[in-house]
Formats: C-alpha cells, structure tokens, sequence
C-alpha cells in the first residue's frame, strides 16, 4: 500500500484523545477480558453498539470518565440480574447492620445474616468493630437516612457521659464473603467465639464538643444536620459537613420542686436538662421534655425560638402512676409517621396527646412496670401502632385509633399484643429496640433487634396477620431467632439497619474508599436547596 493511500485511511478513522482521561475505560475493559469466564452481575459487559459510541464521543474529561468508573463498579441493585452464580437481592435476605452502646464505654458493631429454615428465623453474627468510644458510658445513639447507593456511607452518631458527641461513617454494605473468581475472603484470626469481618470503609469523622454535661438524645433529620441534647439544658444543631455548630436551643433550668429522684439528680443538686425531643415530620416544630419539669416545651424550628410551654395535668400523671416522691417528668418523647399525634413516655406508662396537643388516651402495660423505649411502626395496610419495651423483658404493640377501656378522666389503651418475655426466653429489661421492615426484601413480615441489659442481642420476626387479627389481643405474638448474641457488657443503647448488597469492586476495598472519599461533599451539596 503507497503512502498517499495509508494517510487516506488513517484520516477515515476516528479521532481518540489518548490522554489520562481514557485510562477508567482502559482498567474497565481490562476489568471485564480478565473475568470473561465469571458470571457477575456487577459489570455489565459492553456490546459492539456501546464501543462504538464511546470511540465517537471520545470521553474528553476526567468528571466523565469517573463517571464512567462509578456506573461500572458500584451499579445500582435494581439492576442485577439472576445469574448463575448470584442470586437476585430482591429475593435475598439483606444483612443487618448492629451498633449497640454499653456502660462500659464501648461500641460494639455486629453484622447479622438472616436465613429462612422452613419458616424458621436463624441468624449468624460477625463483628465488625468494638473499641472503647468515650471515656464514660455511652447513652445514645443515631444514625443518619439511608444512601440511595452502596458507595456511601451511613452517618452514626454517639453520645456519652463524657460531655463528647463522636461522628461516624459506616458503609453501607457489607464486606463480600467472596470475591469475583468465587474464592472466599479470609477472615481475620480471633481467639473468641465470634468471627471478625472488618469493613476498612468505616471511619470516624470527628468530635463534638460544644455540651457541658452528659448528652442525652441525638437525632439526623436529614444526612447533612445533627441534633444533640445534652443536661446543660441545650439542644445544638450541627452540620455534618464540616461539624460546625449553626445553631443552638437553650431551655430554662426547672425551679427547685420537692426531692430529686435517684436517676434525675444526685443528692444536694437541682435535676435539670433535657431528657428527649422529637421532631415533626414537617420539620418545623420540636418538641422536648426535660429533668424536673411537669411539662413539655414546643420549639419553632423556622426561627428556632420558644413556641410554647404544655403542662402536665395532675389527672394526666396520677394516670400513668405518678406519684409523690416523683417529678412527673416525660422521659422519651416520639411523633407518628404521620405527624398526627405524638407520645410521651413516663416511669411506668405513656400518654398520647393529639395534634392539637390535647391529650387521647393512656397506654399502660398490663402489668405494672417500668417503660423504656417507644418506636411508631406501621403496618401493609398504613395502620400505625405503637411500641414499647418494658422492664420485665417484653415489647407490648397499641392500637392508638381505639381504647379498650375507659375510666372518668382518660380513656385507657390495653396492649393488643406482646412478644419477647419468658416464652422467647427474655427475661431481663430491654432497653432499646428497633423495628425494622424488611417486606421488600423478600422476608415475611419485620424485623425486631432487642437489646437487653443483660448485654444480649435477640431478633424477633413479626408478621402484620398477628397484630391485626382481632384474636390477638393481649395475646403472644411473633417468633424468636434460636441464635442470640450475647456482647458481653452491658447494653444501654442500640441502632440497625438494613444493609444494600455488598460492593463487589476489583483490585480491592482501595477503590470503594476513594469513591466514598467525597460522599461528604455530595451529601451537603444535595441538601443545600
């Protein structure tokens, strides 16, 4: 062939900028001619239609090309087919991400995969972290919204009696059991029962330390803001971005008013702070109770100022047992789903109050203990009831539309279900829990994780038939996991959540941190409308 000819054909070819831009494209088919006899799901092969547009368009920046790596390596789990070799997420149970928070100052994270045996719920735990967190015990936990992808990370928050608040990134998804050739990801060694599985992803962000007393609640009401409540009678809004303080509610300390309780203030001291808020789901209204007080406070998160003081009625306390060496101060505090009506809950029984903040009914359990938790959970059909753990191991469920009994002041809601107790071999107090919905996932019903002081971790099914038949009132519900997890300190705080499918990433967990490396960024951007 003459030289004149070969320049003609050298001109008819496409024009490819071979710079450092077209390099993801180079590692990604690289990626895909080394694992040609793998079925994987996570790389979708490219076709000659897709080659050919790439080659035209010429990726001619580097914001494209990472693009392009993104897509390829953390694709979204909607879009993963059934192969031979994986299973569809939709039909696989999800693993369940633990963080529990113990007197003795640790925190304790534990990944929880769930199976199905003939109806049977059967679970098997690895740990994922445990390490000392604050220098006192750790009160409270919380964690941010879910990501909508699995290369971003969850945002835990932990408060301790340290005057500390210290922020962490959790991945999203777990830590693969093996890799694309199908060879199994080795462990790391232990001398304990448990296995370790360590996710590199997770990292601490910071420390805040802008409360002068021990923190009591926290709260994300979005992935960029945290709320922190702390006894020094404040209530702070942080940005997560750069753990800046933006704002910050300051209550009035309570007048002195009778004898302190044990767990309100120490002897010669005056109880004060803030015991718990909930936010509506508006997000322009919060209301607090706090130490000493007979009443709840109403804050405007518009102008973040007092909107209002509520108090509690003498007919409101003797209902729910408060007596005379008591302060009749609310102790947890939750708005419905639905923003229709919200509860505060006592040493020993709750009372419901509407939107118009004019109390409904008083829920009480059936036997006369302690209340520790409460959580608004929702059922197939939209029905909201309320939760709460006690002190004598059990989780009764309320039906708050209905009251079942009736006296002269308020109407009084009976439990219409319990689980846990003795029959699922729970005896100590729970003093956290969380439900958690996992119908879309393929699993029949939800998911309970109880944590009790005993430093015990039990899971417990609950399908919506068992709350709903009208059978059931008072009646034992739900079905225990034989396999309970016993941490070994114990418990005053727990969080869980459902984790997306694990990142199946070639050349390592390297390559996900770098792409987790500005979720921060793109979390506050996203939320800066």
């Amino acid at each position: 062939m003459s030289k004149r000819k070969r320049d003609r054909e050298a001109d008819k070819a496409p024009n490819v900028v071979n710079d450092g831009a077209s390099q993801p494209l180079k590692a990604t088919a690289k990626l895909q001619s080394q694992n040609q006899d793998v079925s994987s799901p996570f790389i979708k092969p490219q076709t000659s239609k897709s080659s050919t547009n790439n080659a035209n368009g010429g990726l001619k920046t580097s914001n494209a090309s990472t693009q392009q790596l993104k897509s390829a390596a953390t694709p979204k789990p909607t879009k993963i087919p059934r192969t031979e070799n994986h299973i569809d997420v939709k039909t696989e149970l999800p693993v369940i991400q633990i963080v529990t928070g113990s007197y003795e100052r640790t925190l304790h994270g534990i990944n929880a995969k769930l199976s199905l045996n003939d109806g049977k719920l059967k679970s098997t735990y690895t740990d994922s972290f445990l390490f000392n967190a604050h220098q006192s015990a750790v009160r409270c936990l919380a964690l941010s919204p879910m990501p909508e992808e699995s290369d971003q990370g969850v945002y835990l928050a932990t408060g301790g009696s340290d005057e500390r608040v210290n922020i962490y990134s959790l991945s999203a998804a777990p830590v693969p059991d093996t890799d694309r050739k199908g060879r199994k990801v080795p462990t790391m060694p232990t001398f304990g029962p448990n296995q370790i599985s360590e996710n590199p992803l997770n990292r601490e962000l910071g420390t805040l330390v802008q409360h002068s007393s021990s923190i009591t609640a926290l709260h994300f009401p979005s992935r960029s803001k945290l709320l922190s409540a702390s006894e020094d009678n404040t209530i702070s809004v942080t940005r997560v971005r750069d753990l800046e303080v933006i704002s910050t509610v300051k209550a009035p300390r309570p007048k002195v008013s009778g004898q302190a309780s044990g767990d309100s203030a120490s002897a010669g001291t005056i109880p004060s702070g803030v015991n718990d808020f909930a936010i509506h789901p508006s997000m322009k209204l919060m209301v607090s109770v706090g130490r000493g007080e007979k009443c709840m406070r109403l804050w405007n998160l518009v102008t973040g100022k007092k909107a209002g003081v509520l108090n509690f009625e003498r007919d409101i306390l003797q209902a729910v047992k408060e007596g005379k060496y008591s302060h009749g101060e609310g102790r947890k505090i939750r708005w419905n789903h639905s923003g229709t009506e919200f509860s505060v809950a006592f040493e020993r029984g709750v009372v419901v109050f509407g939107q118009d903040s004019k109390p409904r009914c008083v829920l009480m359990p059936s036997t006369l203990t302690k209340v520790h938790q409460l959580v608004y959970f929702r059922t197939g059909k939209d029905h909201e009831f309320l939760a709460c753990s006690t002190d004598d191991g059990k989780i009764l469920f309320f039906d708050t539309v209905k009251a079942s009994t009736a006296t002269k002041d308020l109407p009084v809601l009976n439990p219409i279900a319990y689980t846990g107790g003795e029959k699922h071999g729970i005896t100590k107090r729970i003093k956290d829990f969380q439900i958690l919905d996992l119908t879309k996932h393929g699993f029949p019903g939800r998911l309970i994780i109880a944590g009790c002081s005993n430093g015990d971790i039990s899971l417990l099914s609950l399908k919506d038939d068992e709350i709903l038949k009208p059978d059931t009132d008072g009646g034992f519900v739900g079905t225990a996991s034989a396999d309970v997890y016993s941490t070994g300190n114990r418990v005053t705080c727990l969080v869980a959540f459902a984790m997306l499918p694990a990142l199946d990433i070639e050349g390592g967990l390297s390559e996900a941190e770098s792409v987790l490396g500005s979720e921060i960024e793109s979390d506050d951007s996203s939320d800066n409308e």
